[in-house]
């Protein structure tokens, strides 16, 4: 099942059978061990990713919130912060070589890192488009706001 958030004209879905960060990733695993990628509300807005770089590794120990990486696309260049407080286990390092699938396959071989921690911080899929209904008319006007410039 998909729940799907209207942005405009266009709809972003997301599989309802994760969890999900408020900084737009996804989270699939079970308490403890969780699998991370960008959900399509953070792919539709990044658009054409092509470049991704990090700053962790496996084993690293790191904080909610701190910067663990970079990404690059045609609409932006963006930090990548850690949705949870916890150790990196793995890395998907085929998108070092070829970020694309980030943009074909978010929900699958787009995943971005593996990471042992606890779920606590992370929204149900419901809690989560209530966050992107929060979000939305920010980030409209920043949208907006990059276009006119």
């Amino acid at each position: 099942m998909n729940l799907v958030f209207k942005m405009g004209e266009y709809e972003a879905n997301f599989p309802a059978d994760r969890k999900y960060a408020p900084n737009h990733m996804w989270a699939l695993g079970t308490e403890g061990s969780w699998r991370f990628g960008f959900s399509a509300y953070a792919v539709r807005l990044l658009q054409d990713v092509y470049f991704l770089d990090w700053e962790v590794a496996p084993g690293m120990q790191v904080e909610q919130g701190k910067h663990i990486g970079d990404i690059e696309s045609s609409k932006a260049e963006s930090t990548l912060h850690a949705p949870l407080a916890g150790t990196i286990t793995s890395i998907n390092a085929q998108l070092l070589q070829d970020p694309s699938a980030i943009n074909v396959d978010k929900y699958g071989e787009g995943w971005l890192f593996e990471m042992d921690a606890s779920g606590d911080a992370l929204l149900e899929p419901t809690a989560y488009l209530e966050h992107l209904e929060d979000v939305w008319e920010v980030t409209q006007k920043t949208i907006k706001g990059q276009f006119n410039q």
